[in-house]
């Protein structure tokens, strides 16, 4: 037996030789047949990835047909604080896994999209799963923010297209840049689209998909980087061991050393080397290495995909640049990049082959397959967490304000707007949505030409209009662009200047009726144009009051007469109150003439209260006419019996009609109290008109300080009233706190427009504080000569206050200037006014008390006492 054990030993050392030697050939030829058929392997590998690949993406597909959309529409006042904006992430967060159990990963994801088209600067959508919605739809926000239900956005195909994935680079764990809420962190997007060219096709949207973390990709992430950490953190103790050990050796070599050793006395110091310690690496910190994925909440990956296009060449790579310098603002140890390898001038990457099939189908699918790097938590994106808030500089698109076209009746022009990219363009709002508009500024800041330039252009496109000018500079500054032959039978010139030795004036009978008015609608007009003008009211002035409506009625009845009789010629005017009021044989055939037109009352007045009043109760009436007839053009304009003027059919018939009064001195301001008086009545009387049958008529008011300081109450009621009647006005003045406080208020509660220009602060900041002194009044009152900010209202919506230059009428209507026809223009708006020379007015209004006592005669009863008035006894 013990001979037997060595060779037994032996046999079974070979044994194992040969089956370790087996097993080793058997590796050998496997690999050797491996190599030989690699395809299979590569087959078996591939065939059921390709499978299990192909059932995802169909469940995926499957899942992202199940998504919605919401669009948020921020208000001019939103201003969320960061606690809003991270409820809000964590609002997304938790809504993309609101998807059914089956549905990949890469399904559960909501995504962001900043899309900017034209038809809005950036346009702030949310799209993710169905089950979400409910979720989404209410937001932190509160009311400052709308959320409504998108629809499916249906692109265009675009001639050039760019795409781009962005991913995190530099210092993974290290959190992107901390970007304040003041200036909007939207803002360098926003500045990045703000010269996209709808008209050439110009699209740009950026799409940010949110996937909450999934933790076994965390955890194996942060075994990677603790791993990492751990490793360089030996290299460095070992680099720093060989750098000490290297420096010890240097210093024991050095002759210093060895001098030293050489002159010591102790023995045994210089033989032997120092021992070296090697530093011991140090402990790795999980909060150091991990930095922002140490912990688990509020920890999301993101997917960042930017397509740009347009249907002009090297637009789209122009945009694309431009957002990636963008999203530099973001970026400090960490930033955003796109992805790909750059070569020389040329760049691979989400355009080119492999990457782009893969693009396209997360692009048009939502889904959220994002690089390994892309970890970020909410804090990181709370620029992209909400829509422009009120920090944001928005732009104006063409389609934010439209582009004013001459000749277009809906648009009304407003001004020149330079665009980012620094190109001009007139824009304009729309006619109907115009309602009441006011200019404020300083003189000679330009808000006249700005309201000339906006009559012209209204007037060119067939509007009808009266500018009201005090002062008549207007006049001569229009006419050159208006003398056109089409416009000439459309303009009237109503001039009270009285320029020239015989000038030509029309006429106005505020009393006739040969125009078809309503008789109490016509002695309410004047009575009230009278109380306005003389700050007559019911508790300071009620004779007075008394005392005028009594005769105005008696007249119009007189010329209601005459215009059914056919004898319009023969009416009365306002200066026969005082032959009324002051000759008993004119005021007795008068009352016998019409007493079946009188009402009791009315004549029960005349017969026991007129004659109980003392003389000197009707200087109050009598003062203010007076005035008016001792001026030879009021007393021409006003004396005649068939006046040409009829605003309500100027309205109707889309006229132009420029009135210049003549000045601001106390009979200046009665006759515009009767001008704007009779202006609210007519446009009152189109009720008597369908109000899809009445046509828009524009009336301008320049230097309303001094038209209101006539009609304060009828200018008030004018911007309170008249927008039902289809009737806006547009006013310019200095000062709006030298308004009346009636009209200030009305005028700002109602304007669709509001625009200043440059000006003292104390002037400009009552507009100021209308758009919450945004921009201040610093501001607006350091801005240059014919620089304008203006509010509007475009589509429902306020536009604004944006900056505009004021068009200069030399400049956008040069082609429509006609010098040479104003000479033809000036004798054509004479012509439609009917103006005659001064003196034959004069000696038509000095015979027309005889006419009508003619006429009284004629009509007064058998027995009434004859009237008989000499010429001088007229206006005494």
């Amino acid at each position: 037996m013990d001979s037997a054990a060595p060779y037994l030993t032996h046999r079974a050392d070979e044994t194992a030789a040969s089956q370790v030697l087996g097993l080793i050939t058997s590796l050998v030829n496997a690999a050797d047949w491996l190599y030989d058929h690699w395809y299979l392997l590569a087959l078996a590998v591939a065939v059921p990835w390709g499978v299990g690949e192909t059932v995802v993406r169909r469940l995926a597909a499957r899942a992202s047909a199940e998504r919605m959309a919401l669009e948020l529409v921020p208000n001019r006042h939103f201003a969320p604080n960061l606690e809003e904006i991270f409820r809000r992430g964590v609002q997304l967060a938790r809504a993309s896994t609101a998807m059914p159990w089956w549905a990949p990963r890469r399904a559960k994801a909501v995504q962001i999209r900043l899309r900017a088209d034209g038809s809005a600067p950036l346009r702030y959508r949310i799209e993710g799963p169905a089950g979400g919605e409910r979720l989404l739809s209410i937001t932190p926000f509160g009311p400052d923010v709308t959320v409504n239900r998108a629809r499916p956005i249906v692109d265009e195909s675009r001639t050039h297209t760019v795409r781009a994935e962005f991913i995190l680079r530099g210092k993974l764990t290290s959190p992107l840049r901390e970007v304040p809420l003041s200036p909007d962190p939207l803002q360098p997007l926003v500045d990045a689209v703000a010269d996209l060219r709808a008209e050439l096709g110009d699209l740009a949207e950026i799409r940010l998909d949110i996937q909450r973390a999934p933790k076994w990709a965390l955890r194996a992430r942060r075994l990677q980087l603790m791993g990492a950490a751990r490793r360089s953190e030996r290299r460095e103790a070992q680099r720093a061991a060989r750098w000490l050990r290297q420096d010890a050796s240097g210093i024991e070599d050095s002759l210093g050393w060895q001098l030293q050793q050489l002159l010591t006395d102790k023995p045994g110091s210089g033989s032997g080397r120092r021992l070296v310690m090697p530093p011991v690496p140090r402990r790795v910190e999980p909060a150091e290495a991990l930095g922002k994925l140490a912990e688990d909440d509020h920890l999301v990956r993101v997917q960042l995909l930017v397509m740009c296009a347009s249907n002009t060449e090297g637009r789209a790579q122009a945009r694309l640049a431009q957002l990636q310098a963008a999203f530099d603002v973001f970026g400090g140890r960490s930033r955003w990049a796109m992805r790909g390898w750059q070569l020389g001038p040329w760049r691979i990457g989400a355009d080119h082959w492999p990457t782009k099939r893969g693009f396209e189908r997360r692009w048009n699918l939502g889904h959220c397959q994002p690089p390994r790097a892309n970890w970020v938590r909410l804090e990181e994106l709370t620029g992209l967490l909400k829509p422009p808030t009120v920090n944001c500089r928005l732009p104006v698109l063409a389609g934010d304000l439209p582009t004013f076209a001459f000749g277009e009746p809906q648009l009304l022009l407003q001004g020149i707007y330079r665009g980012p990219d620094g190109r001009e363009r007139l824009v304009a709002t729309y006619a109907e949505e115009t309602l009441f508009e006011v200019g404020v500024g300083k003189a000679g800041g330009g808000k006249t030409e700005r309201a000339l330039a906006q009559a012209i252009g209204w007037g060119h496109a067939g509007g009808g209009l009266i500018f009201v000018d005090p002062h008549r500079d207007s006049w001569p500054r229009a006419i050159p662009f208006l003398a056109h032959d089409h416009l000439m039978p459309r303009i009237a010139l109503v001039d009270l200047n009285g320029l020239g030795p015989n000038p030509r004036v029309s006429s106005w009978n505020p009393l006739g009726m040969h125009h078809g008015q309503a008789a109490h609608e016509v002695v309410e007009a004047i009575t009230d144009a009278y109380a306005s003008a003389l700050a007559w009211d019911d508790a300071t002035a009620p004779r007075a009051l008394t005392i005028l409506t009594a005769a105005l009625t008696v007249l119009v009845a007189i010329n209601e007469a005459a215009c059914q009789a056919g004898r319009p010629e023969d009416q009365a005017t306002i200066f026969h109150v005082r032959a009324l009021i002051t000759d008993a044989a004119f005021r007795k055939a008068a009352l016998a003439a019409v007493a079946g037109r009188l009402d009791e009352e009315t004549r029960a007045w005349w017969q026991s209260v007129f004659p109980t009043l003392p003389p000197d109760a009707f200087a109050v009436v009598l003062n203010p006419i007076a005035r008016l007839a001792a001026n030879p053009i009021t007393r021409a304009f006003l004396g005649q019996p068939v006046g040409v003027y009829n605003i309500r059919a100027a309205m109707d018939s889309k006229m132009i009609v420029w009135v210049c009064p003549g000045g601001n001195g106390p009979t200046d301001r009665l006759l515009t109290a009767l001008l704007a008086r009779d202006l609210l009545r007519a446009a009152r009387s189109r009720r008597d008109t369908p109000e899809e049958k009445r046509v828009p008529f524009r009336p301008y008011f320049d230097e309303l300080i001094t038209l209101t300081g006539a009609a304060p109450e009828t200018i008030a009621s004018m911007f309170e009233d008249l927008r039902k009647y289809r009737c806006h006005i547009h006013g310019m003045t200095q000062l709006l706190s030298r308004l009346p406080t009636p009209v200030r208020l009305s005028l700002v509660q109602n304007a669709s427009t509001l625009a200043t220009t440059a000006g003292s602060k104390s002037a400009i900041a009552p507009i100021t504080a209308e758009w919450g002194d945004n921009p201040s009044p610093d501001r607006v009152a350091t801005m240059e000569r014919f620089e304008h900010y203006v509010s509007m209202n475009v589509r429902g919506r306020r536009v604004g206050p944006v900056q505009l230059r004021g068009p200069h009428l030399d400049d956008i209507f040069a082609a429509q200037a006609r010098p040479q026809q104003v000479p033809a223009l000036e004798r054509a708006a004479l012509a439609n006014a009917q103006a005659l020379p001064l003196d034959q007015l004069t000696d038509q209004a000095a015979k027309q008390l005889g006419r009508v006592a003619a006429f009284l005669r004629a009509r007064s009863p058998a027995g009434a006492a004859t009237v008989h008035l000499s010429k001088e006894k007229e206006f005494g």
